[in-house]
């Protein structure tokens, strides 16, 4: 019978268009998210490698590389471990117009827009050398030491490469909206559910608590909570999630105060069951419509307290990128030729928090028994 009912469900979800288009766009960024530095082009710890020379180029750019190996000992990382954190840097990337060979040393141009101005070429490009050894040939320099690479999105004020910017930054979104949305419904249905079942003080203690709680801005809760755990990655997911459990306290007092009092549930009384037993697998399973609903806005919801966090520089902290710090790096290029930079991280929140939303649309209609009924 439950089978049917979620079959049922699913179908009338499945016959919402907007519901399944934000289905498969959550799911598409969701593997783009944990796959990461998989299919980054620049697959470096916090996709973190800054070129100043080619800052804040447009989308399509190509530029070729000269990688100067670093002083380090090679890092022979676990594919778990490239995948969650990135490639530590080996080289040194110096962006080039040309090279050739001579004798003992690489003779190179560093990268400039400017050669057709009519300056010296002595002035404007300085000649940079490297010693190489002499058994290196010209097609093992090619191999090893040079690489062209395209930015399909351009690159950032700092030069970095910025779809890898924004595909690792989906992560924090979607990190903080889950971890948000699991912590809220932890504590919401604990608390509603009590509140709910056992009423008298007990009900009229938590809900002091819920209005008390409700009656402060998000935001500004969310600010407050901050400052006090610090700044960072993890801090942002425990005030975001903090915030957020009133709405499901709330729906879930509700939910239970009605559930409560069907005949099924005395039955339960009846035949001794515990109150623990008796909320936690009968009432919670039959409160899940709603609270499914409320966790899809929810998630949406915590995406944008995040942005705004970053944004205001009380979130996630730098080089980790976060959409809402890329857009803070690059508000000041809205009213320049390169407003792309602020609107595409702008764009991708705008994305996610409307497939939320149609998603949370599509829940809203299939659980509710009053829609039309699959023909």
């Amino acid at each position: 019978m439950q089978i049917a009912e979620n079959y049922t469900v699913w179908q009338k979800f499945c016959r919402n268009k907007l519901a399944l288009a934000g289905l498969i766009f959550i799911g598409i960024v969701t593997v783009f998210a944990i796959l990461g530095y998989v299919v980054c082009p620049d697959n470096s710890t916090y996709s973190n490698r800054q070129c100043i020379e080619i800052a804040a180029k447009k989308p399509g750019f190509s530029a070729t590389f000269l990688k100067i190996p670093l002083n380090k000992e090679k890092n022979h990382s676990s594919f778990l471990s490239i995948l969650l954190y990135g490639k530590s840097q080996q080289f040194e990337y110096i962006p080039i117009n040309n090279y050739h060979k001579s004798g003992n040393y690489i003779v190179f141009t560093k990268f400039s827009e400017e050669k057709g101005i009519g300056f010296s070429d002595s002035i404007l490009l300085s000649k940079l050398q490297m010693r190489l050894s002499n058994s290196i040939k010209n097609e093992e320099v090619e191999k090893n030491n040079i690489e062209k690479v395209s930015y399909l999105l351009g690159t950032d004020r700092f030069g970095r490469d910025m779809l890898s910017r924004l595909i690792i930054g989906s992560r924090i979104s979607l990190s903080v909206g889950f971890i948000a949305v699991l912590l809220s419904l932890v504590i919401g249905l604990v608390l509603g559910a009590i509140a709910g079942f056992f009423r008298g003080w007990v009900d009229s203690a938590i809900m002091w608590v819920v209005n008390v709680t409700w009656s402060v801005p998000t935001l500004l809760m969310v600010i407050s909570i901050t400052m006090v755990l610090g700044k960072g990655f993890w801090q942002v997911f425990i005030a975001v999630g903090l915030t957020m459990w009133v709405e499901v306290a709330r729906i879930v007092r509700g939910q239970v105060m009605s559930i409560r009092e069907k005949d099924y549930i005395e039955a339960c009384r009846a035949m001794g069951f515990s109150n623990f037993r008796i909320i936690s697998k009968h009432i919670i399973p039959n409160t899940l419509g709603p609270v499914i609903i409320i966790s899809a806005a929810n998630f949406a919801s915590a995406i944008l307290i995040e942005a705004g966090l970053s944004f205001l520089g009380v979130g996630v902290q730098p080089p980790v990128p976060s959409w809402g710090n890329m857009i803070k790096d690059h508000y000041g290029y809205i009213i320049l030729d390169k407003a792309y930079l602020a609107i595409l991280p702008g764009l991708a929140i705008m994305l996610l928090v409307l497939a939320f939303t149609f998603v949370g649309n599509g829940l809203r209609d299939a659980f509710d028994s009053k829609s039309v009924p699959i023909q």
